[in-house]
């Protein structure tokens, strides 16, 4: 595969481990927002490293915004899906569909939206 693909290009940030769940983290937060704190906490498992750079990484790709509230002690930092982020959404709600439709039997996750689910 070349270099200049699109897809290859797409899938060295998109393929990287945390990455799709911290978007649909986000897309479950209030106004497409979390504070990286309610990120962390929702995806056991991941270090607090690891959050940080893959934010950095979603961040630097535009698909987050980053608010920070340098007057709030400890320093608070919001994250938010832009635009792109969240047309990112309908694309792994895509992959969802496919996976229900052929590799995976979940009836607790049927068809509900992935805003709320609790799974």
């Amino acid at each position: 595969m070349h270099a200049e693909c699109t897809v290859n290009q797409t899938v060295k940030y998109l393929g990287r481990k945390w990455t799709l769940l911290i978007i649909l983290e986000l897309y479950k937060g209030e106004n497409y927002t979390r504070r990286f704190t309610e990120i962390k906490e929702q995806l056991p498992g991941i270090t607090a490293k690891v959050l940080s750079a893959r934010l950095k990484e979603l961040e630097e790709e535009g698909l987050v915004k980053k608010r920070v509230e340098a007057g709030s002690v400890p320093v608070r930092s919001e994250y938010t899906l832009t635009g792109s982020g969240l047309g990112l959404v309908e694309v792994i709600k895509d992959i969802k569909r496919w996976a229900l439709r052929w590799k995976i039997d979940n009836l607790a996750c049927g068809a509900q939206d992935c805003h709320d689910c609790m799974l």
